[in-house]
């Protein structure tokens, strides 16, 4: 068996100039093409200008770049920064994409997380909506059939930080008002959680909001814990596979309801105009997913 000590060796005293290269993956080639004709770069940098300063600061994340990461971690499925991060200083084949020298670092998880916070949402939409728009031109979507699937997201917000609307109590404090007017002993942390567990919980989103990230909504999870979540919704076209339409709602919102607006978007794609869905033509396959 070999082992790691058998395979040490003494590093040279002298390194050649050659630099190990790769051919490049042929879709990531092609898809750099593909941007470049359609004017990529240039179109994410006019849209961003305004979110850096011309001379300040230390040399940023390029859009073009930060938006072509972002395509990475969906091709290869990564869900997190630092996933990125790591795959991109890995991946000879991935510097190629990105232009990236083996004599140049890779942007760590911090940079990426940053520049994303930086961008806004609106520029994040027209970003994908020029890339929709390019994926329509060259006929990759057919618009028969739009598939759409949501999912539940917790909200970075603790359930412990909601206040009430109206008075702006916190929940231990609203509880210590109800232990005092039903004659408990308010300052009895104890008494008070034994009250709390006895009594019908109201913890509606008309009533709680969290101060912190207003749009979270109090929501039950499939693991029946209550958290402050988000419901996204996907509109694929299922013909091609293609994701035509991305929305975010609060996480209270039923399937009937936050599928109307997600389906509004997909109906656009190819060259179709907006129109609300039809009861008898919406069919839901399973909870949280419904194809139109």
């Amino acid at each position: 068996m070999g082992t790691r000590k058998k395979r040490e060796r003494q590093e040279g005293l002298w390194y050649s100039g050659e630099m190990p290269t790769a051919p490049g993956h042929p879709f990531y080639t092609r898809l750099n093409e593909i941007l470049d004709q359609a004017g990529f770069d240039d179109f994410c940098e006019a849209g961003c200008a305004a979110f850096y300063h011309a001379k300040l600061g230390r040399p940023s994340l390029a859009p073009g770049l930060y938006f072509r990461i972002m395509m990475i971690g969906f091709f290869e499925g990564l869900d997190s920064e630092r996933g990125m991060a790591w795959r991109l200083a890995d991946s000879l084949t991935l510097r190629r994409f990105l232009s990236i020298g083996l004599d140049e670092s890779t942007p760590d998880h911090v940079t990426i997380s940053r520049t994303r916070r930086l961008l806004d949402e609106a520029t994040h939409q027209a970003v994908f909506t020029f890339v929709l728009t390019e994926v329509a031109r060259r006929g990759l979507l057919k618009g028969k059939t739009i598939g759409i699937d949501a999912t539940t997201l917790e909200a970075n917000a603790a359930m412990r930080s909601i206040v009430r609307r109206d008075t702006g109590e916190s929940y231990m404090e609203y509880l210590r008002r109800l232990a005092a007017e039903a004659g408990i002993d308010g300052a009895d942390d104890d008494a008070v959680r034994r009250m709390d567990r006895k009594r019908k919980k109201k913890t509606s989103n008309e009533e709680w909001v969290n101060p912190h990230d207003p749009e979270a909504e109090v929501t039950k999870m499939k693991d029946g814990t209550t958290h402050l979540a988000y419901k996204a919704e996907q509109a694929v076209d299922l013909d091609t596979g293609a994701i035509v339409a991305i929305t975010t709602q609060g996480g209270a919102a039923g399937d009937t309801t936050s599928v109307k607006p997600c389906l509004r978007q997909g109906l656009r794609w190819p060259n179709r105009s907006p129109r609300p869905p039809r009861r008898e033509n919406t069919r839901f396959t399973n909870k949280g997913s419904a194809r139109w």
